[in-house]
């Protein structure tokens, strides 16, 4: 007798197995909804790239969410950094945190570049995390500094660019998506992308200075936190 399927999945014509391993390719890999669709077609799965990018928006969010409850502590100190985005021709800045061993904890699309944007992103990090760092890290903005003075004024506050490398390197996978993509067609879809791409990045970040057996290990552990969050076990 075939399993009950998952209320999560009704009235979809499709099973979890193939909904979940499409939005996990749409978002662990530099691919189109057409590459995505290719793919399955490869496998004899015929799906519209529409389809694709249907169950991206609708299961993402919730992926995500649940992945981020499931990830360990993130670490104690914040490398922040903020980096160019067009979208539609209009220049936007895209504000991003990380820790020290290079986990995304945040992002923020906004239009500006100044003190008033850097404390949301600091106000949204201490929302989302639950309290200060022990240090924050940044190039030499003096926007951070300003923020900094107002939502965090006893965190240590450390400028120099050289040590910042870890929040930069952080954006080169968007740089590759936007290419993908086109680039993002709004400021809202940029945000929405983004922040379910990261948390997908960060289950299946492999560290540095990992053995092959380690790396092996949290791979296996990253695929079975995704089957629970997607919840593929209970709808197969």
């Amino acid at each position: 007798m075939k399993p009950p399927r998952h209320a999560r999945y009704a009235r979809h014509r499709f099973p979890a197995e193939v909904i979940s391993y499409a939005v996990w390719l749409y978002f662990r890999f530099p691919l189109s909804p057409r590459m995505v669709e290719e793919m399955l077609a490869a496998r004899g799965i015929l799906v519209s790239h529409e389809t694709v990018r249907q169950w991206a928006l609708k299961f993402g969010q919730s992926f995500a969410n649940q992945i981020r409850r499931r990830l360990p502590a993130p670490g104690d100190k914040w490398h922040l950094d903020e980096v160019v985005i067009r979208i539609a021709g209009q220049k936007h800045w895209l504000w991003r945190a990380v820790d020290q061993h290079g986990v995304v904890l945040d992002i923020l699309v906004q239009s500006r570049r100044n003190a008033k944007a850097a404390e949301r992103l600091l106000r949204k990090l201490l929302k989302k995390q639950g309290a200060a760092s022990r240090a924050m890290i940044t190039d030499k903005l003096a926007s951070y500094a300003a923020a900094k003075r107002v939502v965090m004024p006893g965190v240590e506050h450390r400028q120099h660019r050289s040590l910042n490398n870890r929040a930069e390197n952080s954006h080169q996978p968007t740089r590759r998506r936007e290419r993908i993509m086109k680039r993002f067609k709004s400021a809202g879809q940029a945000q929405r992308f983004l922040s379910i791409h990261d948390q997908v990045a960060n289950l299946f970040r492999r560290p540095a200075n990992t053995n092959a057996a380690d790396h092996r290990r949290a791979r296996a552990w990253a695929f079975q936190v995704w089957t629970d969050v997607t919840c593929v076990a209970s709808a197969a």
